[in-house]
């Protein structure tokens, strides 16, 4: 028998919303199944589950909030697993759908089955479901079962005038399987402005423990970046529009690479010590158009060709601005890039998010005179910039990786 647990999805996040079941007791689910929607201050997000097996039975239902590290729901294991299934991520000290084994007298006499999923109508069309967390409260209020609507959105995504179009020619057909929540467990209604309060709210935290506790350094570079501008023009003019590729990418990548020089700072802080992690996943900070941030992972970012890159990149961000992150997504980045250079900015000096230990930042990419076998010449040319955790490394290695991340940059055919 194991646990699956309300997951940690950030440094500063201490409980979350159910907000729906994706599957219910008497179901098959594989490592990796999403099985559960959870809001927090950020948005919902879809929690996968590392533990193959039947899931037996739910304690928490949609509307609760309960702190981080609640039992959500027990699994039994398949016939053909184990009964203690294996933690990914563990030593990242951040939980992730945290699968933790029990004794069947621990959790009690199994729950009797509910229907299989095949004989519940609905279930297959709830687990592709995307919507923001205001468009969920407008369902709520409107009595519109989400389901049964085809969403206008990005990547498919339910908006609030899709809830709004369907609620005069709809009613709303209860789940028997889960009692419907109380008001009093789903609380007041709130609009955009308090999700965008809650989410500066939790950034402010995030951002004021970084800076209390973390003794940051910094340090700037700035990187010819004419033969990758060239490269990339070349590559592009091969391309479908569609299929174009953009210098951040390359970006992305070139950090990937520069960890293996330096791992140091592909590390997360434990409490007392850096934690190095073996697999590089980098986190992408992207804005959110109600306000606000997430940095979700590109996982092996390193391993990753540039064409998949970008393809999983331009789904990452649709997707966060959907609402519609995975749980690994956002407990997985062992360093953020962030790049501002979009809009207009030379240079940014990031505050890293713990537990990491480092973020690189990225200006935008400029015309400027630079000298060339002792020639003036136009070249372009980006501000990179380190900021790094004084606890893990010090300014040389911080040096040491930024060198390598110009060299890199500097040869993009090897991206």
């Amino acid at each position: 028998m194991a646990e699956f647990v309300m997951p940690k999805l950030g440094a500063d996040m201490t409980a979350g919303t159910l907000v729906a079941w994706l599957k219910q007791p008497g179901d098959i689910v594989e490592r990796g199944d999403i099985v559960a929607q959870v809001e927090t201050d950020k948005g919902v997000i879809d929690v996968e589950i590392f533990a193959s097996g039947v899931l037996e039975k739910l304690f928490v239902q949609p509307g609760e909030k309960v702190p981080v590290g609640t039992v959500l729901a027990t699994v039994t294991a398949s016939d053909t697993g184990s009964a203690a299934p294996t933690i990914p991520r563990a030593s990242q000290g951040i939980a992730a759908a945290t699968v933790a084994t029990t004794t069947p007298a621990a959790v009690g006499p199994p729950a009797a089955s509910a229907p299989s999923a095949a004989a519940r109508p609905g279930t297959s069309s709830a687990a592709r479901m995307r919507m923001s967390p205001s468009a969920r409260r407008l369902a709520r209020e409107r009595g519109v079962d989400p389901t049964q609507l085809a969403g206008s959105g990005p990547a498919g995504a339910i908006t609030r005038e899709d809830i709004l179009q369907a609620a005069p020619a709809q009613a709303a057909p209860r789940d028997t399987t889960i009692p419907p929540p109380s008001p009093a467990a789903v609380g007041p209604a709130s609009g955009p402005s308090d999700q965008r309060a809650r989410m500066r709210a939790v950034i402010a935290a995030a951002m004021s423990r970084s800076k209390r506790e973390i003794p940051h350094y910094y340090l700037s570079n700035q990187v010819d970046l004419e033969r990758a501008v060239t490269w990339l023009a070349e590559q592009n003019r091969q391309r479908a529009v569609t299929q174009r590729l953009l210098i951040g990418v390359l970006f992305l990548k070139a950090v990937a690479l520069a960890l293996r020089e330096v791992p140091e700072l592909n590390a997360l802080w434990n409490g007392s010590a850096a934690e190095p992690i073996s697999a590089i996943h980098v986190g992408a900070a992207i804005a959110l158009r109600q306000g606000g941030l997430v940095a979700p992972a590109l996982h092996h970012t390193d391993q990753q060709s540039l064409d998949d890159l970008m393809r999983k990149f331009r789904d990452l961000v649709a997707r966060a601005r959907a609402g519609a992150l995975r749980s690994s997504e956002l407990s997985d980045p062992t360093i953020t890039v962030t790049s501002l250079g979009e809009q207009g900015v030379d240079a940014v000096y990031g505050i890293i998010y713990p537990p990491q230990v480092a973020l690189v930042g990225f200006g935008k990419v400029v015309e400027r005179p630079w000298v060339v076998g002792g020639q003036v010449e136009v070249r372009h040319v980006v501000e990179t910039t380190l900021s790094a955790d004084h606890r893990v490394t010090d300014g040389h290695r911080g040096a040491t990786f930024l060198a390598a991340l110009e060299r890199i940059l500097q040869e993009p055919e090897k991206l």
